[in-house]
């Protein structure tokens, strides 16, 4: 059970690093079904590309509502910024995923 899980997180980094790394490149392009959104506090926000399905998710609804909170409709980086933990991020995304 607990390989299970470190190997389903080790995936998810995986992805989400890959969708990172292909996005630095191409900031503007985004797959079809997918947003950009930015995660972390200040100079230490990553760029990572998830599924729009994530969006009908209440824990997912939940970081939106504290980004509205925090940042309004006013994103520094152009895009949605999530205001949290890139590893609190990381975590929600494979809660998501499985």
């Amino acid at each position: 059970m607990g390989i299970r899980i470190h190997s389903m997180i080790s995936n998810t980094k995986q992805i989400l690093k890959l969708h990172s790394s292909l996005n630095k490149n191409h900031q503007n392009s985004v797959p079809k079904g997918h947003i950009p959104v930015y995660v972390g506090h200040n100079k230490d926000m990553k760029r990572y590309v998830v599924p729009l399905s994530f969006l009908n998710h209440p824990s997912f609804l939940d970081l939106l509502r504290r980004s509205e909170e925090e940042f309004g409709f006013d994103h520094p980086m152009g895009g949605l910024t999530i205001p949290c933990s890139e590893e609190s991020f990381i975590n929600l995304t494979i809660l998501l995923q499985s």
